[in-house]
């Protein structure tokens, strides 16, 4: 017998409820302030003293009534309608730390801490970032007036020992390793908040839901008035996706699917069963995809999950291990899919391709079934998008084209470290109450959110190395030689503008190249970044451009879409190109040029592609801009800013050593260019010693 349906009503949370151990949240109501607009002339003789004695022969009334409207200014000025609002979003303790801070409804800043760190998805108190915001909005934390957490803890901890509980006493070993942290950390973060704020901080601390969050930080800063909000991830406190609808300042979310039952679960299951790490690992999963056939498709509905039409299901947990173990599945599963989890860092086989084209398969079927019910429930012609499924792109792609929403958006941090900035919003326009005025585009600011450097930083730097530079005084000439360089195939560290927010680069930390090459693909992965040969690269296309170039007509800023290369643009394979498509080593696949921009086109002639404008991008466009003058060509690669293990690089001082420690040919800082034909010449042995101080991804 079918199960029903599994989605559950959402329930409505008032402005009152975003409780902490100190208290909720005060709406914005004139209430506090009633008491001092009726008895105010009452108020200058409380605190009248010999400095307002009135001059000889002055009435003393006159005086009470000079000081009154300062009374009055005071204390209106002591209103939210006067006062900036500084509220401060965390997100810590699971993956991806972050710190976003919002005033007034404007996003200041947003970064998350593995930049600063350099330890890739540090999941620790967000304590340099805090500080970063801060420093960004020059203030310090007893000027912060709201902290709000992604989550709530206690309700999480209530799934956990429910959980465990439930598995007892299988689940004893991950049970003895998990509660450390929380009986120290997790189940007093009031007291953890306090504390990393050098105790300055003394107002109240909101926690939000887990999804609430996801959706704030796709609706809030949308363009959209209204729109449906679909949110998809592992599992928050016991939510693991949700609809929503968001209408001008207010959200709510109407139906919930609930742990263990969850799309973010069962696609990492299927990346660590294919020997990559969860929770980073999941992209390289997408970008496997293409190489396999969906052979293990029909085995996925009808042995793993009961799928309804909502999109709702229910995972036979026989299969799975996350629930209660160390592990995302066990010895059923694997005599499910015809043997043990592939080793990490051994070799890739046809199975590994077909599983990851299987679960994408059904991945991209489930994220469809809950377009369609959304929009069924809402009748919204927009849809907002977050969660870590959100980052999957190919589905996001599949989802556009299908044309149930009239329009989509997505944010650069759609994943955890996005709740950070999340929830900063949803205190600003849920819970006070504060009125939003959707902008064209979106109010991310192109997720430029990062420090930045200025030139004489970036000067002292290299001076006090004593590293070789070149410094261009004007704009054109920058650009004329970088996109030279480009053009002769070298490869370019380009280290602009804020450091952007999110899993991406978008042309403030990248590394940039030329996509009509057909040999920068395997040169890229192997020579500079140090991963695997199969992984596509993106385009930045100029946002006029790409229709010319890619099967998608609305921009992508933020290179969430995946679309098709024009079929003018293809190439016809030759017998010997086909028969290399089928080889199971990957890299002869790689090889195979299969466009006239070969770099960026993915084995099943997809793109994952993000759309350069002037007004978001400035000299990133401009740059593009210039190579098109030269070349004729309005898109490049660009790939993150790091090696393999390595956060995006955050300072000039993280960009220089990654230029050296790989094959990188040029370094753009700013004005400066660095030519790595006049910097010493690391030994292999330093490079080596640099690439292993990262753990691999």
């Amino acid at each position: 017998m079918l199960c029903p349906p599994v989605f559950v009503e959402g329930k409505v949370r008032s402005i009152r409820c975003a409780l902490s151990c100190a208290g909720g949240i005060q709406p914005p109501e004139a209430a506090p302030y009633l008491p001092f607009f009726l008895f105010f002339p009452l108020f200058p003789s409380l605190f009248a003293h010999r400095r307002f004695s009135p001059p000889p022969g002055r009435p003393q009334y006159f005086t009470k009534l000079s000081i009154a409207p300062i009374t009055i200014l005071f204390y209106l000025t002591r209103s939210p309608h006067f006062m900036p609002t500084r509220i401060l979003g965390l997100s810590a303790f699971y993956h991806d730390s972050a710190a976003a801070l919002v005033v007034d409804g404007t996003i200041v800043a947003a970064a998350q801490e593995e930049r600063f760190t350099r330890i890739k998805h540090d999941h620790n108190f967000p304590t340099k970032a805090v500080n970063y915001c801060l420093r960004e909005a020059g203030i310090g934390p007893e000027e912060i007036d709201y902290v709000v957490f992604y989550d709530k803890p206690l309700q999480k901890f209530d799934r956990l020992l429910e959980t465990y509980l439930a598995y007892a006493p299988a689940g004893l070993r991950s049970f003895m390793m998990a509660m450390p942290l929380w009986l120290k950390t997790k189940l007093h973060l009031p007291r953890e908040i306090r504390k990393a704020l050098g105790g300055k901080y003394r107002r109240r601390i909101a926690f939000t839901r887990h999804h609430e969050s996801h959706a704030a930080s796709a609706f809030y800063p949308s363009p959209f008035e209204e729109a449906a909000i679909l949110t998809m991830d592992g599992v928050g406190e016991w939510d693991t996706a949700s609809i929503g609808l968001g209408r001008g300042h207010k959200i709510e979310l109407l139906k919930t699917l609930e742990f263990p039952h969850s799309l973010g679960l069962l696609y990492s299951a299927f990346t660590y069963f294919c020997g990559f790490k969860v929770n980073s690992g999941e992209y390289k999963l997408m970008g496997l995809a293409p190489y396999g056939e969906p052979r293990y498709e029909k085995v996925i509905r009808e042995r793993l999950m009961d799928l309804k039409d909502d999109g709702s299901f229910r995972l036979d947990m026989r299969y799975f291990n996350y629930a209660q173990g160390l592990t995302m599945t066990n010895a059923e599963f694997a005599r499910l899919f015809d043997g043990p989890p592939r080793d990490p860092e051994s070799s890739i086989t046809q199975r590994e391709m077909d599983l990851a084209a299987s679960i994408q398969k059904v991945t991209e079927d489930i994220v469809l079934r809950m377009a369609r019910y959304a929009k069924e429930l809402t009748g919204a012609r927009h849809l907002c998008l977050a969660g870590g499924v959100a980052l999957n792109c190919v589905a996001n792609g599949v989802l556009l084209k299908a044309g149930i929403f009239d329009d989509i958006w997505i944010p650069s941090a759609a994943g955890d470290a996005g709740g950070a900035l999340g929830a900063a919003l949803f205190c600003q326009h849920q819970l006070l109450g504060r009125e939003r005025t959707p902008q064209p585009g979106d109010t991310l600011g192109g997720a430029l959110l990062g420090p930045r450097f200025s030139n004489a930083e970036i000067r002292a730097f290299l001076e006090a190395k004593g590293i070789r530079h070149h410094y261009c005084a004007e704009e054109a000439e920058l650009l004329r030689l970088t996109a030279q360089a480009i053009a002769e195939e070298k490869v370019i560290g380009w280290f602009q503008d804020r450091m952007e927010f999110g899993p991406r680069a978008l042309g403030a930390r990248s590394i940039i190249g030329d996509a009509r090459s057909a040999q920068m693909q395997s040169q890229m992965n192997l020579r500079i970044k140090y991963r695997e040969s199969f992984r596509p690269f993106a385009p930045s296309a100029l946002e006029e451009d790409s229709p010319v170039i890619f099967d998608l007509e609305q921009p992508s800023p933020y290179m969430l879409l995946v679309a098709p290369v024009r079929e003018d643009l293809r190439c016809a394979l030759t017998d010997e190109e086909q028969t290399a498509m089928r080889d199971p080593d990957l890299r002869k696949r790689v090889n195979v040029k299969r466009s006239s921009v070969p770099a960026i086109t993915h084995v099943d002639f997809s793109a994952r592609i993000q759309t350069v404008n002037e007004a978001r991008n400035g000299r990133y466009y401009r740059l593009i801009r210039e190579f098109k003058r030269q070349t004729g060509s309005g898109v490049i690669i660009n790939t993150s800013f790091n090696i393999r293990g390595e956060p995006i690089v955050c300072t000039p001082q993280d960009a220089y050593r990654c230029f050296m420690g790989c094959d990188m040919d040029v370094l753009v800082l700013e004005n400066f260019i660095l030519y790595k034909t006049e910097q010493p010449q690391l030994s292999r042995e330093e490079k080596d010693t640099y690439v292993a101080s990262f753990h691999l991804d």
